[in-house]
């Protein structure tokens, strides 16, 4: 068995890891596979910007884990070396208000962040277009995960703002790259009237990786991420095949880190399928861990609650949220539509005998697995 020999053995000076760096999960890999055609898409909509006019706007749409993020930061690395371009990428599950989608923006020309108060946002935004028009510099924007925006009600105002730049400050050039993982939004007709009628973008689509390609990426990442032969194709394709089932090339990534870490527990120099199937209870729970890292203190509030008392009525869910929050039946009802729309928690209209149409509410994953998540 791996591990008893003293050759198999790990010394204490020793890892399986050549650079661990290339798992994690916001790692821009120096090799991009299987979204060429993705990548010469949004390359001709952002082309006008090297020749200083403003880029076509963009959104790009797929499921978690199919790239959409490393595509944006490996052409916002390419464009970082021209002068006559400034890039911005937004994480909107962070910064997921006008104001503060402003305020990236800001920190990202200027370099430092604007006061923490006293500014107004007409000032915020008219000190932006001012400087990019002294500079004579085209500015795009991405907004990651732009669900979020929509979610806080939020996407209308800072779209509009974007995009009428021009109008409201003469020669200011900014293009926008809408990027969205929720496959249930319709960016466009969710959008006011206001915003629709300026806002015609290119569409990309990042369909989800087949196992084929799952298999080559990350066997691409295990070749730089670890020393020769710590693992071998039937292992890798096993990591691949459990990648397949959660349709999320994250939770591969992560898969190989922990494995990696497992086998190191057990000072092996080479990492066995039973150190995959011991990671996969954690990394299978890639989307969930980011979706709730990304909740408020009342959002993440709710969640305890529902995890608490899963399967009671909705009625006693929001008496036991009341209770903890104080907080009143409008709010609670939109964080129950936010943690719906993440794919946290599963609310639909169901009858219920004697009340009519009432809200049954379910969670989408187990629930010890989110209150450890929660922890």
């Amino acid at each position: 068995m791996v591990g008893d020999g003293g050759d198999d053995m790990l010394s204490w000076d020793e890892s399986v890891f050549r650079e661990e760096a290339v798992f994690e999960i916001d790692h821009v890999p120096e090799t991009f596979r299987h979204r060429e055609s993705q990548l010469e898409s949004l390359k001709y909509a952002l082309r006008p910007a090297v020749r200083g006019s403003r880029p076509l706007n963009t959104v790009v749409r797929g499921p978690p884990g199919t790239g959409k993020t490393t595509a944006i930061q490996k052409l916002f690395g390419e464009l970082a070396a021209r002068t006559e371009v400034r890039t911005v990428r937004v994480n909107c599950q962070v910064d997921s208000t006008r104001y503060a989608v402003f305020s990236r923006l800001f920190e990202g020309i200027f370099e430092y962040e604007p006061p923490s108060s006293g500014i107004s946002f007409k000032k915020l935004f008219s000190q932006i277009t001012d400087r990019l028009v002294e500079e004579d510099e085209v500015l795009v924007v991405a907004l990651d995960d732009v669900n979020y925006l929509f979610y806080e009600n939020e996407a209308s105002d800072a779209l509009y703002s974007l995009l009428r730049a021009h109008e409201a400050h003469a020669g200011a050039k900014i293009g926008v790259v809408v990027v969205s993982s929720d496959l249930g939004l319709d960016v466009i007709d969710d959008l006011d009237g206001r915003v629709q009628s300026v806002f015609r973008p290119e569409e990309v689509y990042f369909p989800v990786y087949d196992t084929p390609e799952i298999v080559d990426i990350l066997r691409e990442r295990a070749r730089r991420g670890f020393h020769e032969d710590v693992v071998d194709e039937e292992t890798l394709e096993r990591v691949a095949a459990l990648t397949a089932e959660s349709a999320d090339l994250r939770v591969g990534i992560d898969l190989l880190r922990r494995a990696g870490l497992n086998a190191e527990m057990r000072a092996s120099k080479t990492i066995e399928t039973t150190d995959v199937e011991a990671a996969y209870d954690k990394s299978k729970h890639v989307h969930l861990s980011r979706s709730l890292r990304g909740l408020s203190d009342t959002e993440r509030a709710l969640v305890r609650v529902l995890a608490e008392h899963d399967g009671e009525r909705a009625g006693t869910v929001y008496d036991a949220f009341h209770a903890e929050t104080d907080l009143g039946y409008t709010r609670y009802s939109e964080i129950v539509n936010k943690l719906d729309q993440l794919g946290v928690i599963d609310a639909e209209y169901a009858d219920v005998e004697g009340r009519g149409r009432s809200r049954a509410l379910s969670l989408a994953y187990d629930a010890d697995a989110i209150l450890d998540r929660l922890e």
